[in-house]
Order: C-alpha cells, then structure tokens, then sequence
C-alpha cells in the first residue's frame, strides 16, 4: 500500500505554499464581480463603443471584449455567468451512489477495515463508474458532496 493509500480522508492533502501570491489571488474569480463587468461591457458595445474601448475601461483583454462581442448575438441574457471550469465527469445520480457507498463503509467495498482514503474512494469511483480521477480531485468531488473531514 502506497502513502496515499495509508491517509485517512480527513487528513488535509493541503499544497505547499511558497509565500509568493498566485495569480487568482491578485485578480480574485468573484462571479459576481465578473458578471457586473460583463453587463456593463456588452451594454458599452451595444451603444456602440469599440472592444479595444471596452477593454481598457474595465480592465480586460481585448479577446474578453471580442468573445462578449460576439455573444451579443445571443440576445439580451448572454452577460449572465456560466459555470466555470470542465462539468463534472460524475452525474447526479452517479454522485448520490457514490454517497450510499461511502456510507455504507470501506468495508463493504472490500477494504481491510472501514477507513475511507482519498486513494480508495478513487478505486471505487473508478471500478462504479469507470472514470479515474486524481486525489486532488477526489477530495474537490467529496468536499462538493459535503464530506468534510471525513467520511
């Protein structure tokens, strides 16, 4: 058994962190924030005001201000946010299977004893629903699902 294997699930995988600011630390993802610019961006297109323009006044990238451009076509909803990032590989459905497994125990899974770790929840995921997942995102799925510190 690997180290990974040995954590119980409500260890925190934490990440090393350097001292230096990262990147979304400096320019937060505040939808709503996000959302307030990109209304205000497309009614300043819609009045006629050009990208290069629009950019500039609300501190974004041209390529912002051509992709809200294009949007406009889509009538008069686009600015409103879409969720960020890649969808879920699990479905909802999958997701409350996958909770009914955790809750029933590691155990019943066919593991020694009835410690969930990040590794074996992945084993599972991955023998249920045949989709594989790293243990970073094991543990983003199951904080989504509302397991805290353990399961």
């Amino acid at each position: 058994m690997t180290d990974s294997e040995n954590a119980p699930l409500h260890a925190n995988p934490g990440e090393a962190h350097t001292g230096e600011p990262h990147s979304r630390d400096r320019f937060p993802r505040n939808r709503k924030e996000m959302e307030r610019r990109r209304r205000k961006g497309m009614r300043m297109l819609a009045h006629g005001v050009n990208q290069a323009d629009v950019a500039r006044e609300l501190n974004v990238s041209r390529q912002t201000a051509s992709i809200w451009a294009r949007k406009l076509v889509d009538g008069p909803q686009a600015w409103r946010s879409r969720p960020l990032g890649r969808p879920s590989g699990l479905n909802d459905t999958q997701k409350r299977t996958l909770n009914d497994i955790l809750v029933a125990g590691a155990a019943l899974q066919g593991f020694p004893n009835g410690e969930w770790t990040l590794a074996r929840v992945a084993r599972v995921i991955e023998r249920e629903f045949g989709l594989t997942y790293s243990l970073v995102n094991v543990w983003r799925i199951l904080q989504k699902m509302g397991f805290r510190n353990a399961v």
